[in-house]
């Protein structure tokens, strides 16, 4: 592992800072992301700052009250939910006399722990690998007191020097070995989608209940349990339900608010099973008070990935756990409303998936050579079975059959 990591059970100190016409970073995110890495949590503390101190990020009079509050506690760690430059963390340590660790840094060390499978633990050495490349200017200070003279090569740059190649060499392997793993996936992919196998992703906010929905939809056993990122490694079922033809079942990585861009491009294979779904499942726990917000991280990250134009249905998982049963109405209007644990719902639920890639019937249709843009949004929305080009100018097109699509692209094409 890259990073040193904090023993279980260590005292750390969480501040989340929000700076003039910034949005304000997710305290109880970050406290919940601090007890999965094994933390003790002994305070949690926002901080609101005008502008970012260059030196220190917050300034020194913010520093030296949260020297205190670590001397108070024996805190060893302080863990902040921000970004922080190498010389910047460092002058915090220097400061509070304590280590620091960055949102980043923590999410990285819970991913490490997490990982299970061979891909799982080259994505995360990746990511890790990423992450240090940026810290390798000023961050090190063993480097600064190797320095030569001035107008001189200091052993301190030759240092520099060869630690970024160490790292760029690093990068390189593990950006080879995840370059095969995902040029599989796609062979998987393509094999899928040349015998019109459909996938249905599970997605949503860590902790969610995805793995739990996944286990009752598939009948598979995928870990579950109830603390943040148990699933890292996809697993893929092939499931069978009423009313729809059999597809690809997919259970991903959860989502966090800004989870760090190192990760998503190492998990970019994992992640492409998300992107290159027919439908996205997008599981809510209704029970978190903050879970409207979460949805949106959540589509945040599936911008990122270039999923957000998929179909998606929201799964409202949880209502057993709500006091207020007259949301359900609200609710389900926009989704479908479920409880794995009681078992409520899924009938509906796998009655609104059969609505979207359920068994239709072939549907033959003549499109115009000249009408380029909706032959490209049939194509967008997966709905070309098979294409055949005739002599008279125009595409014989075998679609499926989706009421909902044949209705719009008859209004498409009469317009």
């Amino acid at each position: 592992m890259l990073f040193e990591r904090p023993e279980v059970g260590a005292t750390a100190i969480l501040i989340s800072v929000s700076f003039e016409k910034s949005p304000s970073p997710d305290l109880d995110e970050l406290v919940e992301l601090s007890k999965t890495a094994g933390l003790l949590v002994v305070e949690a503390m926002k901080v609101f700052k005008e502008r970012i101190n260059p030196k220190s990020f917050i300034g020194k009079g913010k520093l030296e009250e949260i020297k205190q509050i670590a001397k108070r506690h024996e805190a060893g760690l302080l863990v902040i939910n921000n970004e922080l430059s190498p010389g910047q963390q460092r002058n915090i340590e220097t400061a509070i006399q304590c280590r620091v660790v960055t949102r980043t840094e923590l999410i990285l060390m819970i991913f490490a722990d997490r990982a299970l499978s061979h891909e799982g633990q080259l994505q995360v050495e990746l990511a890790q690998l990423k992450h240090a490349q940026t810290r390798l200017v000023r961050g090190w200070t063993h480097l600064d007191r190797q320095k030569g003279g001035v107008g001189l090569r200091g052993a301190g740059e030759k240092q520099v020097e060869l630690d970024r190649r160490m790292l760029s060499d690093r990068v390189k392997f593990f950006e080879k070995k995840l370059a095969q793993i995902e040029k599989n996936r796609r062979q998987n992919r393509r094999l899928r989608h040349s015998n019109e196998t459909q996938t249905m992703a599970l997605v949503g906010y860590t902790n969610a209940g995805k793995s739990s929905l996944f286990n009752r939809l598939s009948g598979a056993d995928a870990l579950v349990a109830d603390k943040l990122f148990a699933t890292l490694d996809p697993t893929i079922r092939r499931v069978s339900l009423p009313g729809v033809r059999e597809c690809m079942l997919a259970d991903t990585v959860g989502f966090v608010s800004q989870l760090p861009h190192q990760l998503v491009e190492a998990f970019h294979a994992t992640l492409e099973e998300v992107s290159g779904a027919d439908l996205l499942l997008h599981v809510v726990d209704v029970s978190d008070e903050n879970f409207e917000a979460r949805i949106e991280q959540v589509r945040g990250v599936l911008g990122q990935i270039g999923a957000d134009g998929i179909p998606e249905l929201l799964v409202f998982n949880k209502i057993d756990l709500l006091d207020d049963w007259d949301r359900l109405d609200s609710l389900g209007k926009l989704g479908v409303c479920i409880s794995v644990k009681s078992e409520y719902g899924l009938d509906e639920l796998t009655k609104r998936i059969a609505s979207v890639i359920g068994v239709f019937s072939p549907y033959q249709f003549k499109l115009s050579v000249c009408d380029g843009s909706t032959r490209a949004w049939l194509y967008q929305k997966s709905a070309i079975i098979e294409e055949k080009f005739e002599d008279e100018g125009y595409f014989d097109l075998t679609l499926r059959g989706d009421p909902a699509l044949i209705k719009e692209l008859k209004k498409r094409t009469q317009s």
